[in-house]
């Protein structure tokens, strides 16, 4: 199976630039549900990931900032805790899915390391799930086992 089976191309991610401002990326961002989006160069570059959280602790440490004082402050200058580590979008699925544990997402780059979208751990997780129900011919489905609960 290939790497681009799972993929969800760039138009379809919600992304911001890393030159965006503190308010533009608060208007992008609102009303979405992603705890964490990826951050690109307007060459298409992939830089890394900032989340919510990110932004509330540099929210915090900027004293009085208020919403008209955001449009003058980078995004860029936000404290990162972790980047999610993009693959290449020749990257094998053993590969993809090691980077899928750790990570809601993989974003995925090409051979420039231009950001050409994201594998999502759920697209993933489904594939599996359908591979699991379906049994392969003439292979006989494994049967779930009974768990026990501990007390």
């Amino acid at each position: 199976m290939n790497l681009l089976f799972f993929l969800t191309p760039k138009q379809d991610v919600l992304y911001i630039y890393e030159d965006f401002t503190l308010r533009q990326t608060l208007e992008k961002w609102a009303n979405q549900r992603f705890a964490t989006i990826p951050v690109l160069r307007r060459d298409g570059q992939y830089v890394g990931t900032i989340t919510e959280g990110d932004i509330l602790w540099g929210i915090k440490n900027l004293h009085g900032l208020d919403l008209d004082a955001s449009e003058d402050v980078p995004i860029s200058s936000f404290a990162r805790r972790r980047d999610y580590k993009a693959v290449p979008v020749t990257t094998d699925m053993h590969a993809l899915l090691n980077a899928a544990i750790d990570q809601n997402f993989v974003p995925v780059v090409d051979d420039r390391n231009v950001f050409i979208g994201i594998v999502r751990r759920t697209a993933i997780l489904r594939q599996v799930a359908k591979q699991y129900e379906t049994p392969a011919k003439g292979k006989p489905q494994a049967k779930p086992r009974k768990e026990t609960a501990c007390v």
